[in-house]
């Protein structure tokens, strides 16, 4: 089993990978949505996107998916109702964020 530090490092460098490949710039700016509100749905990701890129609802839900599910630096918050769901950066992820997107 993973200690906690090395599970961080691993994030660390898959993040670095995911930023390296990001020839628009996309990423790197949802990466920051996030830090700067804490708590988004995908459609709230899509309007503050789609101001900046030209970008489809589909591209923005596979987007935070990716990041949810392969980095696991985000949080889904399902609703009760099951309408939609709530995505925010980990805590524990706030610090290495920054460093990396301003970087």
């Amino acid at each position: 089993m993973r200690s906690p530090q090395e599970i961080k490092a691993v994030v660390e460098v898959r993040l670095k990978k995911y930023i390296s490949r990001d020839r628009t710039g996309i990423r790197r700016a949802m990466l920051k949505l996030f830090l700067r509100i804490k708590s988004l749905t995908i459609a709230q990701v899509f309007e503050e996107l789609n101001k900046r890129f030209v970008i489809s609802y589909h591209s923005v839900a596979a987007m935070v998916g990716i990041v949810a599910s392969r980095l696991g630096i985000l949080h889904v918050i399902k609703e009760k109702d099951g309408t939609c769901s709530i995505y925010q950066l980990k805590e524990q992820y706030v610090e290495m964020v920054r460093g990396i997107v301003a970087g």
